[in-house]
């Protein structure tokens, strides 16, 4: 850690803290954006109030602070936004200390002290560390308006989840011929044909007429904009060419006096009435211009590093001066020195674009069916014993040969030259090829460029051997991933019951 935070943490602490509370009062901002004032949601016949919500939403960054993954992903989608994650939570632990009561699962005492013990953020190298209690205790458990009950609080939880989810999954078991069957499909090798339809092929047979682009105009004018464009001066604090050669401390100790630096320069423009120019002429430190830029095309003068360019597109007339920004090399503080506003396109000034997209637009169309009149005739032409060859003909596409697969290979660790030489939308074809049977066809299936087709030519049975060295792993884990699927169906259910109903403003 620099200097710059060392020096500045228990302020930081607190702006922390700060901030973590706006999260909780503004997570509802998701799928259920039309949540009234007063009310989230009705369960079990009884309200939910904002105020209620909002509490558990502060569970919700108390156990992700803490590290409790096994409670968050019990009860939030994996694939899914912060925000919606939060709802999620909100709901599911309601419905979790709900069925936990009507289930009678209540952890003990010494439990429940254990869970706390065992915490993830609160281990030191020897088990539970005291520093780092106090640490939760002091600073991060008020700034949530919290107390050390809840601790106890979401370890009653976590453990509740736990026996609820041994009592709904225990029984699920899988024989050994359905873990072979998945096993095979996972690790069988798979030979397959896959036909590509792409919609930059058909671009050149789009034709865009003026009436058609004047339409377009009219129905999405308020889409056509110049980008805002931003002018800033900036001074660079930088390591000279004889300290980037540092390394490990000495490199961290030259950083740590640029930070420092940095950090005086940035409270120096804080002083009322203060001048970019002259503050940079107290510290010795020359000033560079931009050009007017846009948020797509930054000016060469900030070296192409986006971090700079976001930061630029973030000052306002209000608050003209950036923070610090620190890079590989050094700190760079930015000054606003003009803005050019986002204005309306012309007709004539927007009708690439417009041609661009009307084209693009089409030629997706065409592409889509295009793919979907190959695949039937592909289908049709294989199930009557017709040779690939001139199937492929007759439908009027190419074929491309992908270099033999197992579904399963993207579950072990692959290096970077191995996944640079798959095949564009490999992840795709895995999936297709995993509901396909030797001879058989998938559907069309639209994706980057247009879309492809995949011809399942055969499968070959993983190596027998290869099966009994991994067969007790391998159904460890098979079983773990059921077990979880019956559980979230269950819960899904149980939300169901629970006469979930979000309230509407």
């Amino acid at each position: 850690m620099i200097k710059i935070l060392r020096k500045h943490r228990n302020w930081l602490m607190i702006v922390i803290a700060v901030l973590a509370l706006p999260f909780c009062l503004y997570f509802v901002k998701s799928d259920t954006s039309l949540i009234r004032s007063d009310s989230f949601a009705e369960m079990y016949g009884h309200k939910i109030t904002l105020i209620q919500a909002r509490r558990v939403a502060g569970l919700y960054q108390l156990a992700k602070f803490l590290g409790l993954s096994d409670l968050i992903d019990g009860l939030t989608p994996i694939q899914a936004s912060e925000d919606q994650k939060v709802t999620s939570f909100i709901v599911n632990l309601t419905v979790l200390r709900h069925e936990a009561q009507r289930l009678g699962v209540e952890p003990s005492e010494s439990e429940i002290v254990d869970a706390v013990k065992n915490f993830p953020a609160l281990q030191g190298k020897s088990g539970l560390d005291a520093a780092k209690y106090d640490q939760v205790e002091k600073e991060v458990l008020p700034s949530l308006g919290f107390t050390d009950e809840q601790l106890r609080e979401i370890a009653r939880d976590e453990l509740c989840l736990k026996r609820i989810k041994d009592l709904v999954s225990s029984a699920v078991t899988l024989p050994e011929s359905e873990s072979r069957s998945n096993y095979d499909l996972l690790y069988g090798k798979n030979f397959v044909t896959v036909v590509r339809v792409k919609t930059t092929d058909l671009l050149n047979q789009v034709q865009v007429k003026d009436d058609d682009i004047k339409k377009f105009y009219d129905a999405h004018k308020a889409d056509f904009k110049t980008e805002e464009k931003r002018k800033v001066e900036l001074v660079h604090l930088a390591l000279t060419d004889e300290q980037k050669k540092l390394k490990d401390k000495e490199r961290i100790d030259a950083l740590q006096k640029l930070a420092d630096r940095a950090n005086d320069f940035s409270q120096a423009l804080l002083e009322k009435g203060a001048d970019f120019h002259q503050v940079a002429a107290k510290f010795q430190l020359p000033v560079e211009t931009t050009g007017e830029f846009t948020g797509s095309a930054p000016d060469p003068k900030l070296n192409g590093d986006a971090q700079l360019s976001r930061a630029a597109f973030g000052l306002t007339q209000q608050e003209p001066n950036s923070d610090p920004i620190q890079g590989a090399d050094g700190f760079v503080i930015m000054h606003l020195a003009g803005t050019v506003d986002s204005r309306p396109l012309t007709l004539d000034e927007a009708k690439p674009k417009i041609v661009d997209a009307i084209k693009n637009g089409q030629a997706r169309e065409m592409a889509q069916a295009k793919g979907r009149k190959a695949a039937e005739t592909l289908r049709n032409g294989l199930k009557a014993g017709q040779p690939l060859g001139f199937t492929l003909e007759q439908a009027g596409v190419k074929a491309e040969k992908v270099e033999p697969f197992a579904i399963g290979d993207d579950l072990e660790p692959k290096n970077p030259d191995q996944k640079k030489n798959e095949p564009q939308g490999m992840i795709l074809i895995k999936n297709l090829t995993g509901d396909l049977s030797p001879g058989e066809v998938s559907d069309f299936t639209p994706w980057v460029d247009g879309g492809l087709i995949v011809i399942m030519d055969k499968r070959e049975a993983p190596d027998p051997a290869q099966y009994q060295q991994a067969k007790a792993n391998f159904a460890e884990r098979y079983l773990a991933t059921a077990r979880e699927w019956v559980f979230t169906e269950w819960l899904r259910d149980r939300q169901r019951e629970s006469g979930l109903q979000y309230a509407r403003g």
